[in-house]
């Protein structure tokens, strides 16, 4: 993850999320297992998209391997977040994402998700081993690298 605040320019794909009364939490800003659930939407979100096909359907999908959080300020209800998706490395069998999440009209993020998907073997039971990323997701995520 990059060690200075990341700002809008950081970023290439976006998407807005609703904030909810029930996101924050008793101090009034929300609570840090919504910013979790917003970082795995943002990838998810983006690859169904981008690829046009079910991702839970592939031979290999991406399981999360890591998810991590940088905060600098608060956010919470009622305003909207915007996400932004940058991919920072794309392996054999795993890309890593950084999301950006922004509220208000800043230019600096609010906060700073880091994502590790690994794929898998989705063809066997059990102990899924690593694979290649597949072909129609690494062409979803190479324009974001």
């Amino acid at each position: 993850m990059t060690q200075e605040r990341p700002t809008r320019s950081d970023y290439q794909v976006w998407r807005t999320a609703t904030t909810r009364w029930a996101d924050d939490d008793v101090y009034g800003h929300m609570n840090n297992a919504r910013y979790f659930e917003l970082i795995d939407t943002a990838v998810n979100a983006h690859l169904a998209e981008a690829t046009g096909v079910n991702i839970r359907e592939l031979p290999a999908v991406g399981v999360v391997a890591e998810v991590s959080c940088r905060y600098f300020r608060e956010v919470g209800y009622p305003e909207p977040i915007e996400l932004g998706l940058t991919v920072e490395r794309i392996g054999t069998s795993s890309v890593i994402y950084r999301i950006g999440i922004f509220q208000g009209p800043g230019d600096e993020a609010a906060a700073e998700g880091r994502f590790v998907h690994v794929y898998v073997d989705n063809t066997v039971a059990g102990n899924r081993p690593s694979t290649p990323i597949p072909d129609v997701i690494r062409a979803a995520v190479q324009p974001l690298a």
